[in-house]
């Protein structure tokens, strides 16, 4: 669908929702009033920065794609103050100022890293103040790339469901975060990213997760939903059927507020500059790591994101991240490298193993072989395995000249990983068949290869294992 609208060079993103202006008093708290049993803040700093749209706005055009921001504000001072904000970052700010309401601020008082209190300012919009947004959308929308919706439910976008039918009608994809507890709100859109919360108030809590996401995306016509669910990182789940989790980067977290609006930034700017979605998840996935590090609402910038993937590529070794891999992997299938993958518990390594894997890298230039997590074999073996620890494994496979990488998953199968990997050849055991291996269908999508390699007869874990307690 959104094809057509990617033509569109450089690309140009309009976001459309609510903004706020975020404003931060900072300072100690060291004894109580006299008052009353409440902290007293010595104030001595204060911070203002862009929330709700113009954060995405601003993340946009901080990751260095063109973005202009379309909302509804009042003919105020954090009005004037939210427009020198977003402007720094390079935005095309539209606002559509009303003397009559007011733009929304959210107060802050910090002492440290603890937030003392919030206070909220904010008044709701009018039907004028509906149509001529609605008018000027319109009017405009045909300039751009794709349109972000970010939905805080303060009334801006109550239209949505028009705004979304004339984008898909240009053949331009939508990018939605939404808020509003009604999924018909959202019908047609390209992409929704809602957190856990958000999705149960859409879908409801009866049922499998899954169900009611793959049930809501063929009913309500939207292509893709990613949902955020914290340190369980995102999963995507694609109208058709397709389901892929993507594990959070292990970071330490020191503030969320703002980390949805950098997802939305991310996605949409690598889905712009012509990444695939799961391409795309990655990105963001890595952003929201970088957001969740800093204090407040926090602007990630293309330096930001450049510096953390460079984090990732220092990487030395065959024992890879899953960021860390895919960059080797993206620079050498770009050098015209075929990528062979095959996957197991390799719990003790034994001749077998070493001629499967030997032959398997035969297939190809490069070996990434896919580790089961200790989590995930204990599931598929019972408690008592695995004998070798994940690092033990690892390792002991890392020395082979065969194997160039070695990735962990802790799913009970790879079908995720190859799904994001993309390998060239997929190989498994002779005790499968083409039809019966994870990932096949995906491989064999894009034109790779999905091959079997004969076993060594009297070669296993489970029969060393078994030799050994009898012995």
């Amino acid at each position: 669908m959104g094809d057509q609208a990617r033509r569109i060079e450089p690309p140009k993103a309009l976001v459309v929702g609510d903004v706020m202006l975020d404003r931060y008093i900072i300072g100690t708290a060291s004894r109580l009033s006299p008052e009353a049993p409440v902290p007293v803040v010595a104030a001595r700093d204060h911070d203002l920065r862009p929330g709700g749209a113009a954060n995405v706005a601003a993340g946009i055009a901080a990751l260095g794609v063109s973005a202009t921001l379309l909302a509804i504000t009042g003919e105020d001072a954090p009005a004037k103050e939210l427009a020198d904000q977003v402007k720094a970052f390079g935005v095309d700010f539209r606002p559509l100022s009303f003397g009559h309401l007011r733009t929304t601020e959210k107060i802050r008082v910090v002492s440290g890293p603890q937030q003392i209190v919030r206070i909220d300012y904010e008044t709701g919009v009018d039907p004028a103040a509906l149509t001529e947004l609605m008018d000027t959308y319109l009017e405009i929308l045909p300039q751009f790339s794709a349109v972000v919706f970010s939905d805080y439910n303060k009334g801006v976008l109550h239209r949505l469901p028009q705004m979304l039918a004339a984008a898909r009608e240009l053949g331009i994809p939508t990018f939605v975060d939404p808020k509003v507890a009604d999924p018909e709100h959202y019908r047609g859109a390209f992409l929704i990213k809602p957190n856990a919360k958000e999705c149960e108030a859409l879908l409801g809590d009866s049922g499998e997760l899954e169900e009611r996401l793959l049930s809501g995306l063929a009913r309500y016509g939207w292509e893709n939903v990613v949902l955020t669910c914290s340190g369980d990182g995102m999963w995507h789940f694609q109208n058709g059927g397709m389901v892929k989790h993507y594990p959070a980067e292990a970071r330490e977290v020191y503030d969320v507020s703002g980390a949805g609006d950098t997802v939305l930034a991310a996605l949409t700017v690598a889905y712009l500059r012509g990444c695939s979605l799961s391409e795309a998840i990655e990105q963001a996935n890595l952003a929201a790591s970088v957001a969740v590090t800093h204090a407040g609402t926090y602007v990630v910038t293309r330096e930001d994101l450049d510096a953390a993937l460079g984090d990732c590529q220092q990487e030395e070794g065959k024992v890879r991240s899953l960021p860390s891999l895919l960059h080797k992997l993206g620079q050498s299938k770009f050098n015209g490298s075929k990528v062979v993958f095959t996957n197991g518990c390799f719990d003790i390594l034994h001749a077998g193993h070493v001629r499967y894997l030997n032959a398997a890298r035969k297939r190809g230039d490069l070996l990434v072989v896919g580790l089961n997590s200790d989590e995930s074999i204990r599931r598929l073996k019972g408690s008592g395995r695995p004998v070798n620890t994940f690092a033990d494994r690892a390792e002991v496979l890392a020395g082979l000249a065969c194997v160039d990488f070695v990735v962990r998953f802790d799913e009970d199968t790879p079908e995720n990983l190859i799904d994001v990997i993309l390998p060239d050849i997929l190989i498994k055991g002779g005790d499968y068949t083409v039809e019966t291996i994870v990932g096949a269908k995906a491989v064999l999508a894009r034109g790779g290869r999905v091959e079997t390699i004969p076993l060594v007869e009297g070669k296993s874990t489970t029969a060393i294992i078994a030799r050994a307690s009898a012995g």
